[in-house]
Parts: structure tokens; sequence; C-alpha cells
């Protein structure tokens, strides 16, 4: 059993759907579905709300510390974050400012989760080389490291102009702590450093089985405790779909799956992905959760229990999923998955 309380939780990159003409819908329809989606998992008690930070046409969210805001002063409880913020192409003292202006907007409930990202569009974007992507993440996080201490610092090093300060970087956080996260994907390093900046972790399992990730799971914790910071906790950041019944669910989401993971492939020179490849990844042994509130729930209880996790993070949408379809996805794993998750564990537990 899990270290910490669990927390189950809602991803979200904005994917652009079609509208009735079969046309893209307009970002800015996105970006206000979205805001409707966070509403409602506030509404039904879910621990947490990421939206993922992406610049390119199929992901409506750019900013998403400005449509965290906006949830912000329209949510009562549930934790916002990202999934990820691309640290390695933004100043991680505005990344500071912006969050801790969000946290104060929210009462407390802002999180960052910091990462590379899975795109690369950020660099050219904003005038960075790729040939700088390994020291841009490694020296910005050491920056952000420094500001989260909220109190004077001094920093220097080889991408930007060292910082000296007398004190915070202002807005400081009322709790004088804003929660950080690394997203990791399956590279060993990544964890070790979360662990050197005392920094939980979220491990992103697009593809295999989450067994596949237990030991990058023990590494961390090992490096946790050799550093005197046991109990930290890590988070999975997997996608899916949830409804009634299993057939219905892969019957709705398959297709978007398929086509979105073809498009990638394009882009990236992998092969196209076969039916048979995305029924694999639907079913017990793959990295989608989707089916009916009991086959999801226990396959999120299964990947709880085999990583030690204590948070997991349900990308909902998914390709052109539709809007109707992520309200729906959000109420079962809301009203059915999230308890049934909580007992499946508690059971564990009591064994």
């Amino acid at each position: 059993m899990t270290q910490t309380p669990l927390e189950l939780g809602l991803d979200t990159f904005g994917d652009i759907a079609l509208g009735p003409d079969g046309q893209p819908l307009p970002a800015a329809v996105v970006i206000r579905e979205v805001l409707a989606e966070g509403q409602l998992a506030d509404s039904l008690g879910l621990d947490f709300f990421g939206v993922g930070e992406h610049h390119r046409p199929d992901y409506a969210i750019s900013a998403p510390d400005t449509l965290l805001a906006g949830l912000a002063t329209t949510t009562q409880k549930i934790r916002l974050g990202t999934s990820v913020t691309v640290l390695s192409s933004d100043d991680p003292i505005r990344v500071f400012q912006r969050f801790s202006t969000v946290d104060a907007l929210s009462g407390g409930r802002a999180e960052i989760c910091v990462g590379r990202g899975s795109f690369i569009e950020s660099f050219p974007l904003f005038g960075l080389s790729l040939d700088n992507y390994e020291v841009l993440f490694a020296e910005k996080l050491d920056l952000l490291a420094k500001v989260l201490q909220e109190k004077a610092f001094d920093w220097a090093g080889t991408i930007r102009p060292k910082v000296s300060t007398s004190g915070p970087v202002m807005p400081p956080t009322e709790s004088g702590h804003l929660r950080t996260w690394v997203g990791v994907g399956g590279t060993p390093a990544s964890v070790v450093r979360a662990a050197q900046y005392g920094m939980p972790i979220v491990i992103a399992i697009i593809g295999g089985s989450s067994a596949s990730f237990a030991p990058l799971a023990d590494l961390y914790r090992r490096a946790c405790e050799e550093l005197g910071r046991s109990g930290l906790p890590i988070g999975v950041h997997s996608p899916g779909h949830v409804a009634e019944t299993d057939e219905q669910a892969v019957e709705e989401y398959l297709p978007h799956f398929i086509e979105q993971m073809r498009k990638l492939g394009r882009e990236r020179g992998w092969a196209p992905m076969s039916e048979e490849a995305a029924l694999a990844q639907v079913g017990p042994e793959g990295a989608a959760y989707c089916g009916s509130p009991e086959t999801v729930a226990q396959k999120i209880a299964a990947t709880c229990r085999v990583l030690g996790a204590s948070r997991f993070q349900f990308k909902y949408s998914n390709g052109r999923l539709p809007h109707d379809l992520r309200m729906s996805s959000i109420r079962l794993f809301g009203e059915q998955v999230a308890p049934r998750v909580r007992e499946l564990l508690a059971e564990g537990a009591d064994d």
C-alpha cells in the first residue's frame, strides 16, 4: 500500500475535436470546454485537474497557467496543475510567479509539474536551440529549485545571466511552499535528479505495461532514501476512457486513439498503429485505461500497487474524442471509478 493518501485526478492537453461540420473546432471553443470539464471534476470531488502545455495545432492549450487561473476562481476544492509545463523553453522565475498567482487565486491549490515535454515546437518558437536540449532543462530546473525556496538566493549558470535576490521572488505563496513535480518518462537519470531536488515524480506511461516501470519507481525510492527524503509521492499519468461497458468504451475510444497514434507515427517515422496493437494497449497489460468503471478501476488499482503510486492522473481527452464523451467519461470516473479504486486498495491493505 502507498505511504501517502491516494489522489485521483484528470489530465488534458485540450485536444481539438471536430465540430458538427466535420472541421476542427476553434481553439477558443476547446478552451471553454476544458474549463467546463475542470469544473465538473471539482463538483465530483476529484483531487486534481491538470492541463498540459503544447504549441501545435492539435492542442488548444499553450498557456496552462492562464486557463488554471480561470479554474481557480470557478472551482472550490480540486488541486490545479500542469501536465506538464515545458520548463526548458520557459523562464523559471516567471513560471513561479504565474503559479504563485494561481495559488493565491485558488486559495493554495496550485501545483506545477515540470518536464521537457514530448514535442519540440516550443524551442524554435521561443528562439532556443535543440543543441542545448539537455543543459536547458538541467539548469532551469536548478534555478527553479532555488526560487521555490522562497527566500533570497544567488544563482549562476551558462544559459542566462546570473541571478541575485534580496528576498523571495514576488509574489510568494501564503504557505511558503508551491508543490512541484517532475514529469519523467523512462530515463533513470531523470528520477535520480528529481530525488536530488526533493521533488515528487509523475511517470508518464503511454505505452506498455505499468509493471515495466516498477524498476524506475524503485530507483526513485532508493535515491530518495539515500538522500534522506523517503516518503515522496509517485504519480502516474496514462490515457483512457470510461463508458458504461467495456465494449462501448472501446468503440468510442479506439478510432480516435488509432488516428492520433498514426498521426504521431507519420511525424516520427513509426510504423502505422494497427487495430490489433491498439487493442493490446486497452488490454490488461496495455497503457490505456479503457473500459467500464470496474475494468478501469481494477487496472488503476493494480498500477498503484505495482508502482507504489499514490496519485493517478487519467488523461481523459484523446485525439478527436468529442466533448460530450469526455464529460461522460469524467462523470463515470468521479462517481464510480474513483471510489472503487479506493475500495480495492483498502481491501488490499487489509489482506
